[in-house]
């Protein structure tokens, strides 16, 4: 099953960390805490931990940037296994809403980023197919994504020889929420040419054709959707939905009764208190819902009833990426010999990165969403079934975790209290100790950091800078690029997969600075980075707790010449604290280094591939050329459908490079062209 790869051997305290932790959950330790500075090789603890157990794994992180990383890291690592990523997939969200005090409804307003989709559904299908999986999810994997019986039901299992109709084919795909489209060939559609169906799936790149001649399957071809290639041959396939909520019509005349019953008390009690409006608005609403349910079996807003088509009574918790772990551990221990008291959650691990932040953002998500769905049920925009659409309460998901890992270079007491086992991991590999501190007056700071920022620029260093507020950021890097430094900003506005371009652009040497907020902090692998100032670090508060404090100066704990400065007109407890915890460990370290004869180097590490590979840039001239050397009258429908997606791509590339004149220039090609 899983099989590690990589040039480096447990050295330093690894050896002893990751022989606790197998051997602790060997024996069945439930929570345990893996307390390691950073630079101290946590990655390839958890690594090494998950090839000796070979068990399915789930890592959360509590930040899109981290998971990301950790993603490409685990991706290596195991590059003959399936690791999978799971967060958000919204690049923009609104969430439903209703403000009484104005009378203003909110409607729901996203902007789906589709890569991360894909990645999501690869995610869930790939636990339910392949047991080596791995899965890195951020704190969104709490919340209700259906169930994963329901979703495993409606998979369709293919292979040559097969007796089925195209006809039958298709109404499966349609059941399984894909659309056809014979013109526009992208994710979540197929296309139907003669005895061939072409699908694409929604968690793959590659499309998929089926041949069928005389009622039976000849052929199974995953090909390159764009040039129509042929890949590979498949022997078998399983095609999984194109969406998690999925709701059976056979299930119909069993959920709408109960569905009608709860409309109609609820438009009773309304009319009793005298709301007619309330009344009017929510029996409207629910039955133009059912419509669209019966008719196309999806409607923007199922998961609200998710609860009837799950099965579930009212308060019971909803499914997440949890229960497809149980599920998967389920249907593997179904395929050997099944075990009586068999315990799904002991044949899977959760390791719960940067726990001290991890860990409270699971405990807070429930009542933020409670209290805006409450809104929505008391004035008629929303069943009551509503509340039961949300992420997990605490403790209901400790009762879910299986054995746990908590990871952290300064966990929580909450998290060391719980444990059975606390394993240090202080000591670093290359030798390298925690930075130096220096503590300097926070008048003049910005002239004094541009200084600092030159000479480690002089030096082909890199160099992070915290900030307090996302405005303060980008008045900071406009400021620097003025006098003339490479830098860029960082905060939760920039979109989540160009966040880890960003990052990666700072290690190529496109940036020399990044200026940011909390995402500068945990578990941000930097080894160019020699120098992190932290401005108003005397301003106590989150940002500049011990925790906080610490995980900041950690971001230079990975380059011989690393360094601190933090900018300040006082000394406040939480800077004294993480000041001494530093010394501490460098002490440590220093220890380790003179015992073994130790000179320290910097950490090297390669620059991974993309999360997800961006399209190469299409050159707007060729473009403009190729439509006009083009006879349109004699282009096909689907001919001037690819040219001019092509060309609306390069206008768009074109309008954000302020490159105008191309802009225009293209603009008015797809004119002519449509």
């Amino acid at each position: 099953m899983f099989q590690l790869k990589t040039e480096y051997s447990p050295s330093g305290d690894q050896p002893q960390a990751i022989e606790s932790l197998v051997s602790n959950i060997k024996s069945g330790a439930r929570e345990q805490v893996l307390l390691g500075v950073t630079g101290s090789g946590k990655t390839y603890t958890m690594a090494s931990v998950i090839e000796r157990l070979q068990r399915p794994t789930l890592i959360i992180s509590h930040n899109k940037t981290l998971a990301a990383q950790l993603y490409q890291e685990f991706r290596d690592y195991f590059p003959h296994n399936i690791v999978s990523y799971f967060v958000s997939y919204y690049d923009y969200y609104q969430p439903e809403a209703y403000i009484p005090q104005t009378d203003t409804y909110i409607e729901k307003e996203t902007q789906i980023n589709e890569e991360i989709d894909k990645l999501r559904l690869a995610a869930t299908a790939n636990l339910l197919t392949r047991p080596d999986t791995i899965v890195i999810a951020s704190v969104s994997c709490i919340y209700n994504i259906g169930s994963p019986k329901e979703y495993g039901h409606f998979v369709l299992e293919l292979k040559p020889g097969v007796r089925i109709t195209r006809q039958s084919i298709m109404e499966r795909l349609v059941a399984l929420q894909y659309e056809r489209n014979n013109y526009g060939f992208v994710r979540g559609t197929f296309r139907v040419r003669g005895d061939t169906i072409d699908l694409f799936p929604a968690y793959e790149d590659l499309g998929l054709r089926m041949v069928v001649q005389l009622d039976k399957v000849v052929q199974l071809v995953k090909f390159d959707s764009l040039t129509g290639k042929t890949v590979e041959v498949l022997p078998a396939v399983m095609i999984h939905p194109a969406k998690h909520y999925m709701t059976d019509p056979r299930t119909y005349k069993d959920v709408f009764p109960r569905i009608r019953e709860d409309l109609n008390r609820q438009v009773a009690a309304f009319k009793a208190q005298g709301k007619l409006l309330e009344a009017q608005r929510l029996k409207e609403r629910v039955t133009y819902d059912l419509e669209m349910i019966q008719e196309l079996g999806y409607v923007n807003g199922i998961e609200n009833y998710s609860r009837y088509f799950d099965g579930r009574n009212p308060g019971d918790p909803p499914y997440t990426l949890l229960d497809y772990f149980d599920e998967a551990a389920t249907q593997s221990q179904a395929l050997r010999a099944p075990k009586p008291g068999f315990d799904s959650s002991k044949e899977w691990l959760l390791f719960l990165d940067e726990s001290h932040m991890t860990v409270p953002q699971i405990r807070g998500m429930y009542n933020g969403d409670r209290s805006r769905k409450q809104t929505l049920i008391d004035f008629g925009f929303r069943l009551p079934s509503a509340i039961d659409n949300r992420p997990l309460r605490f403790e209901e998901f400790q009762r879910r975790m299986p054995q746990t890992v908590y990871v952290s270079a300064t966990p929580d007491e909450w998290e060391i209290a719980r444990a059975s086992n606390v394993v240090e991991q202080l000591v670093r590999p290359t030798g390298l100790v925690d930075p130096q501190v220096t503590v300097k007056p926070s008048k003049g700071q910005i002239d004094d950091l541009l200084i600092e920022i030159k000479i480690r620029v002089e030096r082909h260093e890199r160099v992070l800078v915290t900030t307090l507020t996302k405005r303060m950021a980008e008045d900071l890097s406009a400021f620097l690029e003025k006098e003339g430094i490479k830098v860029h900003y960082l905060h939760s506005d920039v979109q989540t997969l160009e966040r880890s371009d960003i990052l990666d652009d700072l290690r190529r040497g496109t940036y020399d600075v990044i200026v940011g907020i909390n995402l500068l902090r945990e578990g941000l692998d930097l080894p160019e980075v020699s120098l992190v100032a932290i401005l108003d670090a005397d301003k106590e508060g989150f940002l500049r707790s011990r925790t906080s404090l610490i995980q900041t100066m950690g971001r230079a704990s990975r380059h011989l010449s690393g360094s601190v400065i933090m900018y300040a007109d006082r000394v406040t407890d939480s800077m004294k604290a993480a000041m001494g915890e530093v010394e501490r460990r460098r002490t440590v370290q220093l220890a380790y280094n003179k015992a073994g004869n130790i000179t320290p180097i910097s950490i090297t590490k390669p620059i991974r591939d993309r999360l997800v590979e961006k399209a190469k840039e299409v050159e707007v001239k060729p473009l403009i050329a190729q439509a006009a050397q083009a006879e349109l009258d004699r282009m096909t429908p689907q001919d001037k459908k690819k040219l001019i997606v092509e060309m609306t791509k390069a206008m768009r590339r074109a309008s954000r490079d302020l490159d105008f004149e191309s802009a225009a220039r293209l603009r008015d090609t797809i004119t002519q062209i449509s």
